[in-house]
């Protein structure tokens, strides 16, 4: 049997940031991971102060600002006439794609000798006084004296614990999201499109790269259900909402759709196997604290982690917290759910976009 002081299950911002955090301070971290191999996903697209503050701690901030765009400007369109251009205000943070920063990440913790192990996906998990036994789908086990669940807002780590994920959310898509060229568009703004009928495209360049990121209303059928997204959906969407003739959308590479899901997890510990992230938490994008979220929690277990594993009081640090961060959770969902509220009544407006959300 392996064993390893942190086992953390995921890989995305949270689990990495976590685990260079702890192989930073010396300890033993394994990180597996579901997929095969990492994405190539813009995702969560926006660094914080904060995120870039513990970034800078770990000793991995100075890639991402190099690539990244700080004072985006929201180039604001209605009825396909440009109303005005709104610069991001200055604490905004640094827009860059998600799949770059796990790419630091990853980077990051390779220099100190860890490697995410992909393909191994988290099936059964036992404990004892002593530690953790994680059991993976190709039967293998893992022990460790603690395990981390930073695997989403799916988590099979929550999930095998059976702890409850209270809250609500909506059946229906309320946007559909990708990838996406669009040659010949311009790539110094962020340009966001509404109209009167209601519905709107926004395409925000990622920097780096010759791709936007793409997020609109769906599409709904003749009978009113949602049109699955896709490529032609998307060009559709573009065409009535920003009526620019010539410019074609291309090269997908990420289709998905996005719903309204507000829910926390009713205890983020039991015992020795503890959950940040979205595993924790899940909430509206509005103000783009998600990732954020789960960077500061990575780094909150982290620390906790660390003393619990160099200490005799492990109890206190992770029942500490597990408090910490329940209420900031709690704080955030309430906080995400009115900015998205505001944001989805700015936009009826002439002139107003997404920029309501991150004050």
């Amino acid at each position: 049997m392996n064993h390893t002081d942190v086992l953390i299950a995921g890989s995305g911002p949270t689990g990495l940031t976590l685990a260079c955090h702890l192989a930073l301070r010396g300890f033993a971290v394994r990180v597996v991971e579901r997929r095969t191999e990492p994405h190539r996903e813009s995702r969560g697209k926006g660094l914080r102060a904060g995120s870039l503050a513990i970034f800078q701690e770990l000793g991995m901030a100075e890639p991402l600002i190099a690539v990244g765009t700080a004072g985006v400007v929201l180039r604001k369109y209605f009825d396909g006439e440009h109303i005005n251009d709104t610069p991001t205000p200055a604490d905004a943070g640094l827009l860059i794609g998600q799949w770059q920063i796990e790419g630091a990440l990853r980077d990051r913790l390779a220099s100190l000798g860890v490697h995410v192990e992909y393909g191994a996906e988290l099936v059964g998990i036992t404990q004892d006084e002593e530690g953790v036994r994680a059991e993976l789908a190709d039967g293998s086990v893992i022990a460790a004296r603690y395990l981390a669940g930073c695997d989403g807002g799916r988590s099979t780590t929550r999930k095998l614990l059976g702890i409850p994920f209270e809250g609500n959310g909506e059946a229906e898509p309320a946007m559909v999201i990708g990838d996406v060229r669009a040659p010949g568009l311009g790539r110094d703004v962020w340009h966001q499109w509404f109209t009167s009928e209601g519905g709107g495209m926004l395409l925000c360049p990622i920097p780096g790269t010759d791709s936007f990121q793409l997020q609109a209303s769906p599409e709904h059928d003749e009978r009113g259900e949602p049109v699955a997204p896709s490529l032609e959906s998307f060009q559709r969407i573009f065409d009535r909402c920003a009526r620019v003739p010539g410019i074609r959308l291309e090269d997908p590479t990420w289709i998905s759709s996005w719903r309204v899901n507000v829910r926390m997890a009713t205890r983020i510990r039991q015992g020795r196997v503890l959950l940040a992230g979205d595993a924790a938490h899940v909430h509206p994008i509005a103000g783009g604290l998600g990732m954020n979220t789960g960077i500061e929690d990575a780094a909150a277990l982290g620390r906790a982690l660390s003393a619990a594993l160099a200490g005799p009081d492990a109890d206190v640090a992770l029942d500490a917290y597990e408090a910490e961060r329940l209420s900031v959770a709690a704080g955030v969902l309430a906080d995400t759910a009115e900015r998205y509220e505001r944001v989805v009544e700015a936009v009826r407006t002439p002139g107003r976009g997404t920029e309501v959300g991150l004050d």
